[in-house]
C-alpha cells in the first residue's frame, strides 16, 4: 500500500523534505532547470512542475529513483536517448537512479527546447483536448 504524503506548500519544501542521493539529484537539476528558461515552478501532482504556456517538464523524487519527465518529451530523445514514452500526450521521462545524473549541459538543452515546443505549439495539455481534425481531401 502507498502511503498517503502531503504535497510540499512549495518547492523549496519539496526539496527541503529530501535527503541523501535524491536530494543532491534534485538540487542539481533544478539549478539547471531554473537557469535554462523562463518558467514558472510549482508543486503540482505532489511534485515539481514547470510551466510556459502549458507544462514543459517536472522533476519528481520516488523512494527509489527521481524523474525528470518532459510534456513533449518524445520530441528530445535526440538529445537524451534515456527518455522513455509513457503516459498522455508525448510525455517521455528519464529514469534516474542513485549514481546517475544527467550532464548539466544536456539538462539545459532538453529544457530550452521543452520551453521553445510549448512556445510554438501550444500547450500540451490542451491540444490534446482538441478534436482530432479531418485532413481536407
Amino acid at each position: 500500500m502507498m502511503k498517503k504524503v502531503v504535497p510540499a506548500e512549495n518547492p523549496e519544501a519539496y526539496v527541503a523534505a529530501l535527503d541523501g542521493w535524491r536530494r543532491e539529484c534534485v538540487v542539481d537539476l533544478r539549478k539547471e532547470v531554473r537557469a535554462s528558461a523562463k518558467l514558472e515552478e510549482v508543486i503540482k501532482w505532489g511534485h515539481l512542475v514547470y510551466f510556459t504556456n502549458g507544462p514543459a517538464l517536472l522533476i519528481r523524487a520516488e523512494e527509489e529513483r527521481v524523474l525528470f519527465g518532459f510534456w513533449r518529451g518524445q520530441r528530445l530523445q535526440a538529445i537524451e536517448p534515456r527518455l522513455k514514452r509513457g503516459g498522455k500526450y508525448e510525455m517521455a521521462t528519464i529514469e534516474l537512479r542513485e549514481g546517475e545524473k544527467v550532464e548539466p549541459k544536456v539538462v539545459r538543452k532538453l529544457v530550452r527546447e521543452a520551453a521553445a515546443l510549448n512556445e510554438s505549439l501550444g500547450n500540451p495539455t490542451e491540444i490534446a483536448k482538441l478534436p482530432a481534425r479531418r485532413s481536407s481531401r
